[in-house]
Order: structure tokens, then C-alpha cells, then sequence
């Protein structure tokens, strides 16, 4: 059951970004009794990280618009003790207790429910090289500003070679995102993937459309290539990455090869962790000790396609879990209707977006699947505009139930994404999809939707009729 917080109790709540204060929040507006304590080890509490690439590409001008609320917002508006520049560094479940420490030293904090939400951190692989001047990752503000700091400082000192030299270290949605964004910026870009198709997460057929993308953009796509060290230049800044036994001139790196999560607090205190890695809880968002709850990129998910226990660290999925756990904290009972891993991305002239399980996802849950993968039209061919759009659809083939789903193309994909996100947590078959009744207009869409045509092909492969 979840912690029943008495009047005049404590909720301390560790990590200060979007599940974190969704999740103070949400305990504010629902116990005004209640003392609520953020712990924050950084400078800056709820802000965009997504938008990182668009601020260094400079679509977001300010890095204040990356903010949507400083911290004493939160102390002003919504009676939130928020303590910034405080390190949690142990937990005391049985004394409810945490530990932490300031630029003043430690000290003890007690608690009557405590909520994890200490997120992930970018993989900073052990690499010869890799904490050279000008390697970076991307996971926090002042990531974003030390790219850009070094993007400016480049952008002075190029006339030798003509354009900054940029290297990306892995092909997923953070590195094809930088690509652009850098691009954007007059770089010449090289992506270097150990994988043998970028964005894995996608199947390699709709991947293989996104790095025609890339190349059409003159972005160099190297796959199956491992990063070995990163070398100095003559500055002592990044000037060359080894790869595969090759040198490969760059004057900026980015190291893009995923995130891990923030457990160690967690584990050290004998809180459990599940499957994946990260922190496991149960539909509430309760840890294995009861007064302690855990939400956001730090903790696991339940998948609602494959039932079992997943880790998909996205803001929507942080801002749901915070929600619930603020509220269970302080002695609701309320549940985590789970994730299908529903994202979407803008690379270049597409926009990619995926949900639930992808045919080598499916596999891996044991599963034997289907798929059915058409290209249409985004709108009604009398209307000008619009382009291409490829849909791909995974299913079970002996029941029809529908999986996942793969879209990429030049308008229209998260829209149509949605639906399909829809359709998956409506446990929906391929037959009831293709009896949608979808909108129609020209501007928009054609009368047969691209999502439309795709389930008829998978009901077409399912009855091995022609559906009309």
C-alpha cells in the first residue's frame, strides 16, 4: 500500500527535474499540510532536455527558454522547499533518513516518504582520450552550453580546412538529432555507429530510409565501425578519433552512446533493482521498501505490449511516474498504466517515430512476428504538397494483435503515431485498425489513410484474401 503520510510529515523527493517536480508538485497540491523538501545536486531544476540540439543549433536562441521554472518559482509559488547545489550521497531506509551534503558540509534529513528521481546520465564510455577538451556528451544544460561554447570558439578558426569537423559516436535519436543540429551550424558531420543500422530501435528497412536522409544531407554514415581512442590535436583539444585502425580528423566530438540509469544511491541503500537495470517498482511507483517510491528515468516501466518490466527513459514517461508517485506519497492509490515506448523525432526533411515493439523487439520477448511495410502519400493526390510516407506494421500472426508500429516520413507521422500508440494500449488487432473510421481531407490526408493501407495488408497476409 502506499505511504499514509500524517499531517506535518516530511516528503523529501531526490532529483529535481521532470519527475521529480511533477512529483512535488503534484504532493503540494494535494497535501498543503505537508513539508515537501527537493534535493537537487545541480544549479537548475525543471528545464527541456530534449530541446538541447534546437539550443545549439540555435532554433532555441536562450537557454532561460530551456527553463520552465527556476527555483524559487518553486519555493514562491508553490511552497516547495527546493535546495539546489545538495548532493544526496546515502539513504537510511530503516531510520528514514537520507544523507546529504552541501558546500557546507553533511548533514541528516528525515523523511516520512521519500521519492528517487535521481534520472540517467549519458555513457561516457572508458576510452583512451575520451575526457580530452572538446569530447562531449548531451544530457544537461550546461552539456548544451559547453557545446555551443565550443562551437563559437571553432567558428574562428577554421580557414584551414574550410568547416568545423564534427564527429558523432552513436547513430540513435541523440545522435541523428546533433547531426542535424551541428549541420545547422556549417559542420561537416560524420556519425560512427558500432551497430549495423542507426536508430535501432527501428527495423533496418526503416532505418535504411533515414540514412539516405542523412547522406542526402551530405552527413557521413559509418556503421559497424567501433571508436578505439580519441587523440589530441595541436591545441590539446580533440583532434583525431581512431576508429577501426583508421585517424579520422575532427575538431569536435560527441559521444552519443546512451544513457544508464542513476541507481547507485538506490542499490547502496538495498532498494531492488529489476530486469534492467534500474530501480524496480510496482504499478504505484512503490520501491522494495515501502516508505520509498522512484519515478522517472531512474526507475522501470511496465511495457504494455510485452507485460514484462521495460526501462524507457523519456520526459513523457518521467512526467507520468512523478505524478503518480507525488500523489501516492502522500496517500493516494493510484497506478502506472505502463509504457509502449511511443517516441517521435524530426532528422533533416523526416520525421521518425516508433511504438511498441519492433520485429527484433518482439523476438526478443519470445514472440514469433509479422510485419507488413507500405509507402503512400501523406495527402490527396489532386492536392499540391505534401510527399511520402512509409508505414510499417508489426503484429501477431496468429492472432493479429498488433505490436508495434514504424512510421518515417516527410509530414503527418505523429499524428498517425498516436493513433497506433492508441491502438496499443486498446490491445487493438490489425483487423480493428483497418476499420478506423480516420479523418479525411486533402490538405491532410488521403481517403485511404497510410495507416489504413498497412492494416489491410496485414489483414490481407493474415487471411491471405484480398480485402477491399
Amino acid at each position: 500500500m502506499p505511504p499514509r503520510m500524517r499531517s506535518g510529515g516530511r516528503l523529501v523527493v531526490i532529483g529535481g527535474d521532470a519527475a521529480g517536480m511533477s512529483a512535488a508538485s503534484r504532493a503540494r497540491r494535494l497535501r498543503p499540510d505537508v513539508e515537501i523538501v527537493v534535493l537537487e545536486r545541480g544549479d537548475i531544476v525543471s528545464y527541456g532536455a530534449c530541446s538541447l540540439p534546437y539550443y545549439i543549433a540555435g532554433e532555441v536562441e536562450s537557454r532561460d527558454d530551456l527553463i520552465v521554472h527556476d527555483a524559487d518559482f518553486f519555493r514562491r509559488e508553490r511552497h516547495i522547499d527546493v535546495r539546489i547545489r545538495t548532493e544526496a550521497v546515502e539513504l537510511r531506509p530503516r531510520e528514514r533518513t537520507v544523507v546529504c551534503r552541501t558546500e557546507l558540509g553533511e548533514e541528516s534529513l528525515t523523511y516520512d516518504a521519500l521519492i528517487l528521481a535521481t534520472g540517467a546520465s549519458a555513457v561516457r564510455p572508458p576510452l583512451p582520450g575520451v575526457d580530452l577538451p572538446g569530447v562531449h556528451t548531451l544530457r544537461t544544460v550546461p552539456d548544451g552550453d559547453a557545446i555551443r561554447d565550443r562551437l563559437a570558439e571553432l567558428g574562428a578558426d577554421v580557414a584551414a580546412h574550410g568547416a568545423v569537423r564534427a564527429t558523432i559516436v552513436g547513430g540513435g535519436y541523440i545522435g541523428l538529432e546533433m547531426a542535424e543540429a551541428l549541420v545547422a551550424r556549417n559542420a561537416r558531420v560524420t556519425i560512427i555507429e558500432l551497430l549495423p543500422h542507426v536508430l535501432a530501435t527501428l527495423d533496418p528497412d526503416m532505418s535504411d530510409l533515414v540514412v539516405r536522409e542523412l547522406l542526402d544531407r551530405q552527413v557521413i554514415v559509418r556503421t559497424e565501425t567501433g571508436v578505439e581512442a580519441f587523440e589530441p590535436g595541436d591545441d590539446g583539444s580533440v583532434g583525431w578519433v581512431l576508429a577501426d585502425g583508421q585517424r579520422l580528423a575532427t575538431d569536435i566530438a560527441l559521444v552519443a552512446v546512451g544513457v544508464r540509469p542513476n541507481v547507485d544511491l538506490a542499490k547502496k541503500a538495498g532498494i531492488d533493482l529489476g530486469r534492467t537495470g534500474a530501480i524496480a517498482v510496482d504499478p504505484r511507483q512503490i520501491t522494495s521498501e515501502p516508505m520509498v517510491l522512484a519515478a522517472g528515468d531512474c526507475a522501470e516501466s511496465p511495457h504494455i505490449v510485452s507485460g514484462r518490466s521495460t526501462w524507457v527513459p523519456l520526459g513523457t514517461t518521467a512526467n507520468k511516474q512523478g505524478r503518480i508517485a507525488g500523489e501516492n506519497a502522500v496517500g493516494g492509490d493510484i497506478r502506472f498504466a505502463g509504457v509502449a515506448g511511443t517516441n517521435v523525432t524530426k532528422v533533416f526533411g523526416l520525421t521518425v517515430a516508433q511504438t511498441g515493439l519492433s520485429t527484433a523487439g518482439a523476438e526478443g520477448e519470445g514472440l514469433a512476428p509479422d510485419s507488413v511495410r507500405i509507402t503512400a502519400s501523406t495527402r490527396s493526390h489532386a492536392y499540391p504538397g505534401g510527399g511520402r510516407i512509409s508505414v510499417k506494421l508489426v503484429f501477431d500472426p496468429g492472432t493479429g494483435r498488433l505490436l508495434g508500429g514504424q512510421l518515417v516520413g516527410v509530414e503527418g507521422v505523429a499524428k498517425r503515431i498516436d493513433t497506433l500508440a492508441t491502438a496499443l494500449a486498446a490491445k487493438m488487432d490489425v483487423r480493428d485498425l483497418a476499420g478506423v473510421d480516420m479523418s479525411y481531407a486533402p490538405p491532410f490526408a488521403p481517403v485511404w489513410d497510410p495507416l489504413l493501407i498497412a492494416a489491410n495488408q496485414a489483414v490481407k497476409k493474415l487471411s491471405r484474401e484480398r480485402v477491399v
